[in-house]
């Protein structure tokens, strides 16, 4: 029998899709009658009085986790976050009920026996409840005690070669799509980027000295498996500088519907008979594409790489050979000042290991951050403040007409005095001297 009556959370199992509250049931259910027989290290009804906690917090209309201290691993600022029960007493079971967030690798490839070891030490250290992945990327553990985090610690670390990710005002966890391992689209090596920066950057990712949260993502072309573009401080999107590729012959079998569009049937899409015009051409963001009847063409100056006539023709249509990445920079979720998407910094780099010139970006960035950022302001709210030329200025890039959201609607142009040659009392002097006259 439960030890605690859970009306509401059981509503939550009658819809038609999974349900956390059936994970975390089962997993209680199992922990009473402990089938592999562990020695359990931390109280085996934690799952059980997680469920009370939860229904509780449903009932009053408030939460009863409070903050209770920083906890952490020796020697790291980061990777846990502590949770503790204001209901110790009530709940015994969840009184701790520390997360802890490990570095995934990048593109998320795993051996079965890497995740049966990593199961293994959470089944006897933890909850035995995980999250595969956090919204931030990482392998999220859930639930655990004070005493036993140095221990997990020590076998993640030195029985899975698996260091602990970011949590709190540092570099989070570096997370990338598959890139070149699986995608054709791949204009770059995101994984290779995500596992270097991640080395490179160990100080800022493990001891937080940020004004707030940092994250790089890494998605290796336009298509955005990562979301990057709208889920990161700092955003390497894959692109290419030349002319798309386009096979006249391919084109032609698609029109001719030789050629499923999209997949085919992979797609989810019943496409009927395939129209290229009302498919392709028409659906163009910037109306790059036209099409005579007998031959696609493109102006690849008009060209936003959206990746709309590549994903519906890949047979026919290809990325160009010029390959490198865009920078983007200051997306976030909205915690102050609302939602907003990565804006362009660099439109086009060369992110060639050992990856430089990507690096004197961000650490111009972050120079800059740490100086003008206010506790607890993203990046891209600094930006907002304090404008993104001067973001510009500060990362040395020139400014281009891909920095332009809308022509400007105020008439004055303001220099600064060293743009003004001669300085301003030379410029007063000879507006004197013209109005004089």
């Amino acid at each position: 029998m439960a030890k605690h009556a859970t009306p509401k959370l059981d509503q939550l199992e009658s819809g038609p899709w999974p349900s956390f509250v059936s994970d975390i049931k089962q997993e209680a259910e199992m922990r009473a009658k402990n089938p592999k027989g562990l020695d359990y290290q931390i109280p085996v009804d934690c799952p059980e009085d997680l469920l009370g906690v939860l229904e509780l917090s449903y009932n009053e209309g408030e939460t009863h986790w409070k903050h209770g201290g920083i906890v952490g691993v020796f020697g790291y600022g980061g990777g846990v976050i502590g949770r503790y029960c204001d209901q110790p007493e009530m709940f015994p079971g969840v009184a701790h009920f520390h997360t802890v967030r490990v570095n995934q690798p990048a593109g998320k490839f795993y051996t079965s026996e890497y995740l049966r070891k990593l199961c293994d030490i959470w089944d006897l250290r933890g909850s035995g409840l995980t999250n595969m992945h956090g919204s931030t990327g990482d392998i999220v553990l859930l639930g655990t005690t004070t005493p036993q985090l140095e221990e997990i610690f020590w076998e993640l670390t030195h029985d899975l070669e698996t260091d602990l990710g970011g949590s709190g005002s540092n570099l989070r966890t570096p997370a990338a799509c598959m890139g070149e391992s699986r995608c054709e689209y791949a204009c770059y090596d995101s994984q290779q980027m995500c596992y270097d920066l991640t080395q490179e950057y160990q100080d800022e990712l493990h001891r937080p000295a940020f004004p707030y949260k940092f994250k790089f993502k890494f998605d290796a072309c336009p298509n955005g498996c990562v979301a990057s573009i709208a889920r990161s401080d700092f955003s390497v999107i894959g692109t290419w500088k030349d002319s798309i590729k386009i096979d006249q012959d391919a084109v032609a079998e698609y029109v001719a519907g030789k050629i499923a569009p999209n997949a085919g049937a992979h797609s989810g899409r019943d496409w009927g008979k395939f129209d290229i015009e009302a498919e392709v051409v028409n659906r163009c963001p910037s109306k790059a594409l036209s099409w005579d009847g007998s031959k696609l063409s493109v102006n690849a100056k008009d060209c936003v790489r959206c990746m709309h006539c590549i994903n519906t023709m890949p047979k026919a249509v290809r990325i160009g050979d010029e390959r490198g990445a865009s920078i983007l920079v200051g997306a976030k979720a909205p915690i102050l000042d609302g939602a907003q998407m990565g804006s362009l910094l660099v439109p086009f780099i060369e992110a060639k290991d050992p990856w430089d010139e990507v690096k004197e970006v961000i650490e111009n960035i972050w120079d800059w951050w740490m100086e003008e950022g206010k506790n607890r302001e993203r990046v891209g709210e600094t930006i907002k403040r304090l404008s993104l030329q001067k973001l510009l200025e500060v990362t040395n890039t020139a400014p281009q007409p891909q920095h332009v959201v809308e022509p400007r609607s105020n008439p004055y142009i303001f220099f600064k005095e060293e743009e003004v040659p001669g300085g301003w009392d030379r410029d007063i002097t000879e507006y004197r001297k013209r109005h004089q006259r």
